[in-house]
């Protein structure tokens, strides 16, 4: 029998040497003579945008990038002291670790609150949406494609009405999303991982409580989420898992993705679920990301969890969340930098159109990272909030014209900026009402729910 050879992306040990050796770069490990044996041989650098090469590599190659993984894992990094991975390290590090809320302070007022969570679902729905069409482009594409429609700086829904053809062939929409995240053709919230994460999360607490271990989120994954609906970080992870190796190991081992973005998109259930609690929204995220990632890319979970429990509590700005934020994250780290670069670099740049500006400043510095990587991506969302001063619609668009990861960037933006607007009918109408109440999603149970209906099943969970 012949046919097209499979390429499983984010898992092919020949595209992950590449992978680890950038990361290694950006740890300060010493890896060029094992970069040197890689290349020596016929290896290839790491793909620049997608999961795997471009053609099936030299099978012969194989076991040598299974070796060299393992001998890049060796390599002492300068990092390591700054950055711990464990909680208890992590805590210590923080000099400013949020104190947990006063003995008997009373809840939010529970329909108050759960107008404030269905606002945040479908902020975070509506931001995920915004940037589904552009991910995967680069920052000159989502200028060209928005340019020439009228739309920039970002203000609306994008469309492919009345775009030159020749513009279309150089910056092609992403071709999973185009047909279900226009304006022309959006109805309802179509399936994405931003938003089957936060499922995920609603059902670990509602099987396990807010005592789960790392074990229940690897084995609701198993139970729950298609392999093929994982990727970076999380399929290594996955694929871990299937091999017999257990958290938080399933994260490290082989896993050049271990520093991207993939656990900051989950983590915003935890935030939902504790309001005015950032350290308590910090360890279930970490007790989540430890499953597939270490160090920086743990922080970024913590950083968005402790974000969104500020802003979910009520009675704190978009700046206060953000400080909050920071508060749970190891500050001589580069997460830490990142958010700091991120906020000085809005708040330095504050006017309207100054933002392509503040953008272009943190490609700059960036330049040397993947477009999943949780360090751009982490800046970019501090810098948007923080220009946006908690304006919706402005913390969703400037979320998604900066590029990189643009629908996980557009949807923790919304999430952040919903609580903040406090409910439904605070978000403007042109956002809200194409998602038609109704979210796709191949997670068991949730397809077509309500975000009314997610909002209620939040609430039933908040601690």
């Amino acid at each position: 029998m012949s046919g097209r050879a499979l390429r499983l992306t984010w898992v092919q040990p020949e595209d992950l040497v590449g992978h680890e050796l950038r990361q290694a770069a950006q740890d300060g490990r010493d890896a060029a003579p094992i970069e040197r044996r890689w290349l020596a041989a016929g290896g290839r650098a790491a793909p620049e945008r997608a999961g795997a090469s471009p053609g099936p590599g030299d099978p012969a190659l194989r076991p040598l990038a299974e070796r060299l993984l393992d001998e890049l894992a060796l390599l002492p990094a300068p990092s390591a002291d700054r950055e711990p991975t464990g909680l208890d390290t992590i805590r210590a590090a923080c000099p400013e670790w949020p104190a947990p809320p006063p003995a008997g302070t009373a809840a939010a007022d529970r329909l108050v609150l759960e107008s404030r969570l269905h606002a945040g679902w479908l902020g975070r729905a509506a931001g995920c949406v915004l940037g589904k069409p552009v991910e995967k482009l680069p920052l000159a594409g989502i200028r060209a494609l928005a340019g020439a429609t009228g739309n920039w700086p970002l203000d609306e829904w994008f469309t492919a009405r009345g775009l030159p053809a020749e513009l279309t062939a150089a910056h092609p929409w992403n071709r999973r999303s185009a047909a279900t995240s226009l304006a022309e053709n959006i109805d309802g919230a179509p399936e994405d991982d931003d938003l089957n994460y936060p499922l995920l999360g609603l059902l670990l607490l509602h099987r396990h409580g807010h005592g789960f271990a790392t074990a229940d989120v690897a084995g609701l994954w198993l139970d729950e989420l298609p392999a093929g609906r994982t990727f970076t970080a999380e399929r290594v992870a996955y694929r871990n898992l299937l091999a017999g190796i257990e958290p938080p190991a399933t994260a490290s081992h082989r896993n050049p993705f271990r520093e991207w973005i993939g656990a900051q998109i989950r983590a915003d259930v935890f935030g939902w679920t504790h309001p005015g609690d950032p350290a308590a929204a910090a360890e279930l995220a970490h007790r989540d990301a430890v499953l597939t990632h270490t160090s920086n890319g743990v922080y970024g979970a913590m950083f968005v969890a402790a974000t969104v429990a500020a802003a979910a509590g009520g009675g704190q700005d978009v700046h206060g969340c953000l400080r909050a934020g920071l508060s749970v994250v190891p500050p001589d780290s580069r997460l830490a930098a990142a958010v700091r670069l991120g906020v000085a670099t809005a708040r330095e740049l504050p006017a309207p159109g100054d933002f392509d500006t503040v953008v272009d400043r943190l490609h700059a510095r960036y330049a040397d990272h993947h477009w999943v990587h949780v360090l751009p991506n982490a800046a970019l969302l501090a810098a948007a909030l923080t220009h946006a001063d908690g304006d919706f619609t402005a913390s969703i668009c400037r979320a998604v014209s900066g590029g990189w990861d643009t629908d996980s960037n557009g949807a923790t933006a919304g999430s952040v900026a919903g609580l903040l607007a406090g409910s439904p009918t605070a978000l403007p109408a042109r956002w809200t009402a194409p998602l038609k109440n109704r979210l796709a999603t191949s997670v068991a149970g949730f397809d077509g729910i309500g975000f009314d209906e997610l909002a209620a099943l939040t609430l039933e969970v908040v601690a």
